[in-house]
């Protein structure tokens, strides 16, 4: 089996996408949760069928690297035997939900998940691959940040709201129709013409003009959001950081080891659940200040076909230049896979060179152009506002 790299869709398990390194394979963990076994079973699949690199996505989700068109089905047979599929690629698609790592046992966000999983496989709403739902149900807005089209939040009245990504305020609703009326805003979505548009996000949809309908509008405001998360111990467990966002099977491998679970998040780390001490490798990143948390930066070339420089070694070089407080964003082409957000300087590459964007996204105009690798790493300066 081999899949086309087309542009404005997002690789899966059963419909992956061929890459410079081969295939790859994306895992969508339900509940954004995988147990012991799971996570111990991703990483002898990646030895298996892989080259052995495990990405953790901005989504939340896992990609096994390198995979061979002849090794993808026996991957999916043991991704089956793990039970982390779904009944078709539609499905898997759809199923594109990001829940906070921060739920607890005598809360209801896990079941609020699994009623939407159960929703969205029971639809048909045509949505675009990249269109998401996020269940960020906290005192604390988490999420906020993270992509994601319609969002399950906490009111400032302490009840549940739901809203369209772009809107200020939500729905309030009780639990029992959050899910119902998340599905109603997708439909609308749909049906308003948003999955035409050229963008294909909610926030886009709004931002040109299109008007929810009253049924959909609410005027309950979410609570406050707090800002991203860093390594550290935390109520529900320790998390942990991997440089780039891709670890070795070996450190999965270890972490399963380590604990009972791991929650995925956007943040390019892992909570290790229940753990009371923070686990150790030589691929994690524990400290809160470690440079490489300024950073984003996508696979880069040769691992990526359409990438037009090596992102990743740029980015390791440049790290300890980028301020405490600034975020910098290196990647190989203008889709910006690995941060669709702002950052404070986004570099892109091109056949000639690095753009540079101040304060803005891959797809905002650069202030100069043709900016050579060899050239950045030698004045540093130029990310700080020197020249």
């Amino acid at each position: 089996m081999s899949a086309v790299a087309i542009k404005g869709w997002c690789p899966g398990a059963l419909r992956p996408m061929q890459s410079g390194d081969g295939l790859v394979v994306r895992i969508r963990p339900r509940g954004g949760r995988l147990d012991a076994a799971q996570a111990a079973g991703i990483a002898q699949l990646a030895d298996r069928y892989g080259n052995g690199l495990i990405d953790l996505t901005s989504r939340a989700n896992l990609q096994i690297r390198g995979v061979r068109d002849e090794g993808h089905p026996p991957l999916i047979e043991g991704l089956a035997e793990l039970e982390l599929l779904d009944a078709g690629a539609d499905i898997e698609a759809q199923r594109n939900i990001l829940v906070t790592p921060f739920w607890t046992a005598d809360d209801d966000t896990r079941a609020l998940a699994a009623e939407l999983e159960r929703a969205l496989a029971a639809a048909v709403l045509d949505l675009p691959t990249k269109f998401g739902f996020a269940i960020d149900d906290g005192n604390a807005r988490v999420l906020a940040g993270a992509s994601a089209d319609i969002r399950i939040e906490r009111a400032r009245n302490g009840k549940l709201l739901v809203r369209a990504d772009g809107a200020r305020s939500g729905l309030s609703v009780a639990w029992s129709e959050a899910v119902q009326v998340a599905l109603a805003l997708a439909e609308w979505f749909v049906a308003s013409g948003g999955a035409k548009g050229e963008k294909r996000r909610m926030a886009a949809h709004l931002a040109g003009g299109a008007s929810l309908p009253p049924s959909l509008r609410g005027d309950s405001e979410p609570v406050a959001r707090s800002a991203d998360p860093v390594p550290g111990l935390y109520p529900t467990g320790a998390m942990v950081g991997v440089a780039f966002g891709q670890l070795t099977l070996q450190t999965l491998s270890h972490l399963a080891g380590c604990t009972q679970a791991l929650r995925m998040t956007p943040w390019r780390m892992v909570l290790a659940e229940g753990m009371p001490e923070m686990p150790r490798g030589a691929d994690l990143v524990t400290d809160p200040n470690d440079p490489a948390l300024r950073v984003h930066a996508c696979s880069g070339a040769p691992r990526c076909r359409e990438a037009y420089a090596d992102t990743r070694a740029l980015a390791s070089a440049l790290a300890a230049f980028v301020p405490a407080d600034a975020r910098l964003h290196v990647s190989g082409c203008a889709k910006g896979c690995a941060h669709s957000g702002s950052a404070d300087i986004t570099l892109v590459a091109s056949s000639d060179g690095f753009d540079f964007i101040r304060r803005g996204t891959t797809r905002d105009a650069p202030e100069m152009r043709g900016l050579m690798s060899a050239d950045l790493v030698a004045n540093p300066s130029v990310l700080t506002g020197g020249r």
